[in-house]
């Protein structure tokens, strides 16, 4: 049985502010009467405040005679701390409402590559300037890390990718977990998946691509794990037109897929904004047109809880109302 140890010191109770601001007030003033006015009290409860004080400090913060009244070396030194303090608190009432109406605070979003490739930076730049005192903090990760992210609650929102309808988290072995974490979902718009080829003569000119020779070429595609309905959409794809795909490698990111393309490891199903990623080495290309109906493609949405903070709730609001106004 462990016992208490009877020595041990005890906690020193907190000192409140109201004690601290009549200190100040007495040493500004150096006058009872004069600072028990200022704090719209009487004299003999501030007589006793910094007696109480003084005992919790274990020294004078004042030298008292019947005709003044002067500040102690210690006293002295505690002016200008006690002055901060009271202003910190201050700032912190203002802070505290600012924060409740989200015009202050802390967001951090959590966005797939691809994302990076559309209107994203553009957003944020607005954002930050229509917002000032809420900081953005961008953790690019897959769809299946930010999933885990917001379940620890290190991300507020995310920007993922995944099969048009379907909801990422709903792929997600944590979901399922009692008492998980619920998001909610806005959809930003759907893109066609295109060609990324080897930049060879075969593949040069458009009307060349063959739909058979398309499906026999080896595969760059993401882990299934990091958007699982957006792989099966590939591999639905494939399966749909008798073929099977031979899978020459993966890569979690866009840019090294394209980068393994580029490399002729093989040939890539991209969201068409990776077209803007131009790679030496690496052709872009529409799907044949025999593909058409069958092709894959794919949905960007932006993730959040049911409960955000104010600051989250404005951003989510800003996103909305961006992709409204750009016509996404």
């Amino acid at each position: 049985m462990q016992m208490n140890n009877p020595t041990a010191a005890a906690p020193e109770p907190t000192i409140d502010l109201r004690s601290w601001r009549q200190f100040l007030v007495l040493a500004q003033t150096l006058h009872f009467g004069r600072a028990a006015q200022q704090l719209h009290i009487t004299q003999p409860p501030l007589s006793l405040a910094i007696q109480q004080l003084e005992r919790r400090l274990g020294v004078p913060l004042f030298e008292r005679s019947r005709r003044s009244v002067a500040l102690t070396p210690v006293g002295a030194q505690l002016v200008e701390p006690v002055r901060e303090l009271l202003q910190q608190a201050a700032a912190l009432q203002v802070r505290s409402r600012e924060a409740a109406g989200g015009t202050v605070g802390r967001v951090r979003v959590g966005f797939v590559s691809t994302v990076g490739f559309g209107p994203l930076p553009r957003w944020l730049r607005a954002f930050r300037d229509a917002h000032p005192g809420i900081a953005i903090e961008l953790i690019e990760a897959t769809g299946d890390v930010q999933l885990r992210r917001f379940e620890r609650g290190e991300i507020d929102v995310g920007f993922m990718l995944h099969a048009p309808g379907l909801s990422p988290a709903a792929h997600a072995a944590v979901s399922a977990a009692p008492g998980a974490m619920r998001l909610q979902q806005l959809s930003l718009g759907i893109e066609p998946l295109v060609l990324a080829l080897p930049d060879v003569p075969a593949w040069s000119v458009p009307r060349r691509l063959r739909p058979a020779e398309v499906l026999a070429q080896p595969l760059v595609i993401f882990p299934r794990a990091a958007t699982p309905s957006l792989y099966d959409a590939v591999l639905a794809f494939y399966h749909h037109h008798g073929a099977t795909p031979t899978i020459a490698q993966e890569a979690t990111q866009m840019q090294t897929i394209v980068n393994l393309v580029s490399a002729g490891l093989g040939l890539a199903l991209v969201p068409q904004a990776v077209t803007q990623l131009q790679r030496p080495g690496v052709l872009y290309r529409a799907l044949p047109a025999a593909f058409a109906g069958a092709a894959p493609r794919a949905e960007t949405s932006l993730l959040w809880p049911l409960e955000p903070a104010p600051a989250v709730s404005r951003f989510v609001e800003f996103v909305r109302l961006s992709r409204t106004s750009s016509g996404r």
